[in-house]
C-alpha cells in the first residue's frame, strides 16, 4: 500500500460522493440554469454569511478572479512572504491584473494590522497604488498554521481606515474552523472576497467557491467567464462540493489528529533539527544538515511512502 503524503489534493471522492454525484440535477451553468450549482453556492452564502457565490473550477481561479476584482493596473498587492497567491499561482497576479505584490514577513505566514499598516505606499507618481491586502487561513508554507480571527478582524479594521480591499485565500478554511470553532458567519461579513477550495481536505474531485458582495458578482462571472472558467452543466461536480459541505468538514478533525500523530513520532527523531508546531493536517520538518533531503525522500519512497522537499531540507 502507498501513503501519499504530499498534499491533501490527492485526496479521492470516496464512493457515497460519487454516488452522489450521479443524482445531480444540471443545466447550462454560464445561463444560471444548473440547480445544483445554483444550490451549492446557496450553501455556502448561508455557511459563511456572505451575499454571493461563484462556483469555479479551481482555488486558483478563484483567487485571481478576486484580484482582478478588486484592483487595478499598476497596483499593489500586500501579502505574506509564504503565500501562495506569491509563489504558486505563476505571477498571475501580473499576468492577469497588472499589479506586483509587497510581501510581509510574518510568523509561519501570518502577519498583524501594523505589518499592513507600515507597508501602504504613500501619495506618490514613483509608487504603486497599495490596493488589496491578502490573508490565507490557514496557511500552507506556514505548515497549516491558523490565522487568529481577532487578528483578521484588527487587520479590517486597518483596510477600513485606509481605503484598502481585503481577500480571504481561504482555500484551507474548514481546517481552521473545525479547530477554532469561530461563528463562521463572521467571515462573510470581513472579507471583501473569499476563495473555499473543495478538492482539498474536503475531497471532491474538482471545484471552488468565490464569495463576495453581491454588487459584485456580475463581475465576477464576467472574468470568470474570460478566465476560461464557465463550465456548463457543473452540476455534476458541483454536487460533490454540496456532499463536502454535509459529510466532510467534521471529519477533517480526523486528518488533523493523523498528522499530530506524525508530529509525535517524529520529535522522537534524531535526524530533525526543527518542526513546525502542527495545528491542523499540514507537517513541515527540517532534516539536519547531513542528512539531505533527497536521500531521505528516496528512503520514504522505498517504503511507500510519498514526501515532497520544499528546500533547504525542508520536508
Amino acid at each position: 500500500m502507498i501513503v501519499d503524503l504530499r498534499s491533501d489534493t490527492f485526496t479521492k471522492p470516496t464512493q457515497a460522493m460519487r454516488e452522489f454525484m450521479l443524482q445531480a440535477e444540471v443545466g447550462d451553468d454560464v445561463f444560471g440554469e444548473d440547480v445544483t450549482v445554483n444550490a451549492l453556492e446557496e450553501k455556502i452564502k448561508n455557511i459563511l454569511g456572505a451575499e454571493a457565490a461563484v462556483y469555479c473550477p479551481t482555488a486558483t481561479m478563484c483567487n485571481q478572479i478576486a484580484i482582478k476584482l478588486l484592483t487595478r493596473p499598476m497596483d499593489e498587492i500586500i501579502c505574506d512572504r509564504t503565500a501562495h497567491i506569491y509563489n504558486y499561482e505563476v505571477g498571475g497576479m501580473a499576468f492577469h491584473s497588472g499589479c506586483i505584490p509587497r510581501y510581509v514577513f510574518g510568523k509561519r505566514g501570518v502577519f498583524t494590522a501594523q505589518d499592513v499598516i507600515d507597508n501602504i505606499n504613500p501619495e506618490d507618481v514613483h509608487k504603486t497604488i497599495t490596493r488589496l491586502i491578502v490573508i490565507e487561513n490557514t496557511s500552507n508554507r506556514g505548515g497549516g498554521k491558523i490565522f487568529p480571527l481577532q487578528t483578521i478582524k484588527e487587520i479590517r479594521t486597518a483596510c477600513n481606515e485606509n481605503k484598502l480591499k481585503l481577500h480571504l485565500d481561504g482555500s484551507r478554511l474548514f481546517n481552521a474552523l473545525v479547530e477554532t470553532r469561530d461563528d463562521k458567519t463572521v467571515y462573510g461579513k470581513i472579507f471583501d472576497t473569499i476563495t473555499i477550495c473543495l478538492s482539498k481536505g474536503l475531497g471532491c474531485p474538482a471545484g471552488a467557491l468565490l464569495i463576495c458582495q453581491k454588487e459584485n458578482e456580475l463581475e465576477a462571472r464576467r472574468i470568470r467567464k474570460a478566465f476560461g472558467g464557465g463550465m456548463r452543466q457543473a452540476g455534476i461536480l458541483a454536487a460533490a462540493g454540496i456532499y463536502a459541505l454535509d459529510n466532510n468538514v467534521e471529519r477533517l478533525k480526523e486528518d488533523h489528529a493523523h498528522a499530530k500523530q506524525i508530529e509525535t513520532t517524529l520529535q522522537h527523531c534524531k535526524y530533525l533539527n526543527e518542526i513546525l508546531p502542527v495545528e491542523t493536517n499540514i507537517v513541515i520538518f527540517q532534516l539536519k544538515q547531513n542528512v539531505k533531503d533527497y536521500s531521505f525522500i528516496h528512503y520514504l519512497s522505498e517504503n511507500n511512502i510519498k514526501a515532497f522537499a520544499i528546500g533547504e531540507n525542508w520536508i
